[in-house]
């Protein structure tokens, strides 16, 4: 099966996984492996406070921050290339 024929959705489940992965993983050696501590330190990427828009009828409020480190970048990388290969 080519990468055409799988939709988006799966695409993005497989970065998702990949970012929750990596994520995890990062931490879990910088706490194991003291030399590895810098595998834990994360850059923050997004809104550092919500947004609301009130619009009377309702109140919409958006807000998403990623914390991003090292290894997640990695899970990111091989998430896209198994996607592509399989």
């Amino acid at each position: 099966m080519k990468s055409g024929d799988k939709g988006i959705g799966i695409l993005i489940l497989m970065i998702f996984i990949g970012l929750l992965i990596g994520s995890l993983s990062g931490e879990f050696l910088a706490i194991k492996f003291s030399e590895l501590s810098f595998l834990k330190n994360s850059y923050q990427i997004g809104l550092p406070t919500p947004v609301t828009l009130d619009l009377k009828v309702f109140i919409l409020t958006i807000g998403f921050m990623f914390n991003i480190n090292i290894l997640s970048i990695i899970g990111v990388i091989l998430a896209i290339t198994l996607y592509r290969k399989y």
